[in-house]
């Protein structure tokens, strides 16, 4: 398959990702590091990046087309504080993060697989969020949301379980609404169809062991 060569100056090539990269020579400072995993066609990205100029976000997504699209939004904002890696998300967690480096991870609307017998698919389960707090700091919040009730519903359902992370919508598992949070393509396509949106916000607490090995 051809793809289309991505030429922006906010995408990074695979090839200078072969070592672990210091984010810190990349992004030019060393303002706090957040992770949107999915930036689908980078509308979010852009607008949090533009909100939030003293942080630096790195945007992954496995499709060509959609870290097209990410890097010509990025470039025509001028921002400097976003770089855009096509990948999938366990490689690039554990080939490009230290350890207790992240401020932030966003996950917004991933592929819900919606049969059950394809349930087992989705990308964020428990296994999965263990996984990424070993890469958060303490303090370090962590975003889901989709517009699939069962998705939501189950997320919700789940996070309270995991050890040191706390909730950040108590009393509730999840709203419908976030303020200052931003809308996606996705997430005003589904809710101009009547749908609503499934939010989650948990915060890692501080931990007196690793629980995520």
């Amino acid at each position: 398959m051809n793809l289309i060569p991505i030429t922006s100056p906010s995408f990074i090539r695979q090839e200078l990702l072969l070592s672990m990269p210091d984010w810190q020579l990349i992004f030019g400072n060393s303002n706090p590091l957040v992770l949107e995993i999915g930036c689908g066609v980078g509308d979010f990205v852009t607008e949090m990046a533009t909100v939030h100029r003293d942080r630096n976000f790195i945007a992954i997504d496995y499709y060509n087309k959609g870290c097209l699209k990410t890097c010509k939004r990025i470039d025509k904002a001028g921002l400097e504080n976003v770089r855009v890696v096509r990948d999938e998300a366990y490689s690039f967690m554990q080939s490009c993060i230290q350890p207790q480096s992240i401020q932030g991870i966003i996950i917004n609307c991933p592929d819900p697989w919606p049969k059950k017998r394809h349930r087992k698919r989705r990308l964020v389960n428990e296994v999965f969020v263990k996984f990424l707090g070993g890469f958060m700091l303490p303090g370090a919040d962590f975003y889901f949301a989709t517009d699939f009730q069962d998705y939501g519903e189950d997320v919700a359902n789940m996070m309270p379980v995991i050890a040191c992370f706390e909730n950040c919508l108590t009393p509730d598992l999840y709203r419908h609404q976030l303020p200052e949070y931003p809308l996606s393509k996705y997430m005003r396509k589904f809710m101009a169809e009547g749908k609503l949106i499934y939010f989650v916000q948990y915060r890692k607490k501080r931990c007196r062991r690793n629980i995520y090995d």
